[in-house]
């Protein structure tokens, strides 16, 4: 959303390939925390949800900066993970890179790079199809101080993993695409560049769903915004709250609340909504860590986090099971 670990601290000042390799050994390590989750994820690895987010936030990356090499050794770990669970590719890679112009004169304009996969349902290449969304970068290092993003988002992409995780063992009924975006904190500019140049016919996506910080709720609550502007989706949203292990409410998509309380241009999410295609954008209420240095891994809520993960898988199996009356809301619009 707009706004620690060391394992890799001596490879940042190496090669890239070493950094890499340092943030990979760390994620062979099958312990968690004791203590630190309670809930048992029917859904989701937790434990590896939970060590990527650590991996992606730690001060190794430095904060992961549309950029940055910090932000190439976030999107390489992302592109590892989908080679790992052998989702398809659009050609003959993940990564789909744009030019973002720097605002700043003088400075030379630097490449973002979405990471983009999918999942094929029962009719591959047909019918309506789920993109599934996270931004992967952040703010860099500011004043010298690093901004870890653990919640931003380092936790959205992690998810998006874990969720993609889940249909690689259990077969969607429709297609659903996997985007990791980068340059998100700079103006949605991932996002914006794949609906710009979808790797499928636009008409094709019938739902958006994204996933901005949804690791740090004290009061253990996970928003979902979208449906004030499709209300078609109520019923479905409804439906996971029964279901899910963490408190769902629906809010923060309303003009009327001004634009702090509005997140329905707030996030990648807004691209797929300027274009007409429905979204449900999952994420937390801002908390003392938004856009600080204080966002780290430390701080998150592991338990919440877990049962977060598992909410999002169900909402996710709900949304293929509907899809094509959500292509339906779509085309009414």
């Amino acid at each position: 959303m707009n706004g620690r670990k060391a394992w890799g601290l001596a490879a940042i000042l190496g090669v890239a390939g070493l950094l890499i390799g340092g943030v990979l050994l760390s994620l062979d390590r099958d312990e968690t925390a004791p203590g630190l989750v309670r809930y048992n994820a029917q859904y989701i690895d937790a434990g590896a949800m939970l060590r990527l987010t650590e991996t992606l936030s730690s001060d190794a990356l430095e904060g992961r900066a549309t950029g940055t090499r910090g932000n190439q050794a976030a999107r390489d770990f992302v592109q590892k993970r989908f080679e790992t669970l052998s989702l398809r590719q659009f050609g003959e890679t993940y990564v789909q890179p744009f030019a973002v112009i720097s605002s700043d004169d003088g400075e030379a304009p630097i490449s973002g790079a979405n990471v983009v996969g999918w999942i094929a349902g029962q009719t591959p290449g047909e019918g309506p199809a789920i993109v599934i969304t996270a931004h992967y970068d952040h703010l860099g290092v500011v004043d010298g101080a690093v901004y870890n993003g653990a919640d931003d988002n380092a936790s959205g992409t992690a998810a998006l993993i874990a969720v993609a995780e889940y249909f690689t063992r259990h077969a969607p009924r429709h297609d659903i695409i996997f985007a990791a975006f980068d340059a998100e904190e700079i103006g949605h500019l991932g996002s914006r560049n794949l609906v710009r140049s979808p790797p499928v016919p636009l008409e094709r996506i019938a739902l958006n769903i994204n996933y901005d910080m949804v690791s740090r709720s004290a009061a253990g609550e996970l928003y979902v915004a979208g449906t004030f502007h499709t209300p078609g989706l109520k019923p479905l949203v409804e439906l996971v709250a029964t279901d899910a292990p963490v408190r769902i409410l629906m809010g923060h998509d309303d003009p009327a609340l001004g634009q702090a309380d509005d997140w329905t241009l707030l996030s990648d999410h807004a691209a797929f909504h300027e274009a007409g295609i429905p979204f449900l954008y999952f994420g937390v209420e801002d908390h003392p860590g938004y856009h600080q240095p204080t966002d780290d891994y430390s701080d998150i809520t592991p338990d919440f986090f877990a049962r977060a993960g598992d909410a999002l898988v169900i909402a996710a199996m709900a949304a293929d099971d509907d899809l094509e009356s959500i292509a339906e809301m779509r085309r009414a619009d």
